[in-house]
Formats: structure tokens, C-alpha cells, sequence
């Protein structure tokens, strides 16, 4: 019985772990370099955005370009998303 429940406890905790990780632009500390301000209301240039971008682990940006590419991810993010756009979805 034990054994069971610690099975069940450690699926439900890998499935939350994975919900946590879906939206990536929860999950990554780089996403403050987009932004000109604390708040992250302000994108910078897109000059400076593209060499942001491109400094990024190409892991994290195949990510957020999935997530641009979805509709119902992409609209928190829509500024990001459109900036991303412009760059041809570069990977």
C-alpha cells in the first residue's frame, strides 16, 4: 500500500513539475533582458532585442518561438511575440 501511494505521489508531483515549465516565459530569468524596465512593461529596440535574443540558449528560444507559435500562449505575450515576428521566428 505504501509503495502505491509513493508512486502515485511522485506521477502527480512530475505532472505539476511539467504544468510549472509549460509557459517558458514563466521560467526564464533572461526575459528581463527584453525589457527596458523593472516591470517589463517597455520592450527595448529591436536592435537590442535581437541581440538579446540571439545571446539566449538556442534550447530557451526554440521554446518561446513554440510558445509565440500557439495563439492562446502568445497573447500575454504579444509585444515579445510580435518583436519575435519581425526576427523571421528565428530560431
Amino acid at each position: 500500500m505504501g509503495t502505491k501511494i509513493g508512486c502515485l505521489a511522485a506521477a502527480a508531483i512530475g505532472l505539476l513539475a511539467q504544468q510549472a515549465s509549460a509557459d517558458p516565459f514563466s521560467d526564464l530569468a533572461a526575459l528581463p533582458t527584453f525589457y527596458t524596465d523593472a516591470a517589463m512593461k517597455t520592450m527595448k529596440p529591436m536592435a537590442e532585442f535581437r541581440k538579446a535574443w540571439f545571446a539566449m540558449p538556442k534550447r530557451d528560444r526554440t521554446k518561446m518561438t513554440k510558445t509565440c507559435n500557439d495563439p492562446a500562449m502568445s497573447k500575454p505575450h504579444a509585444e515579445f511575440c510580435a518583436n519575435l515576428q519581425a526576427l523571421g521566428g528565428a530560431n
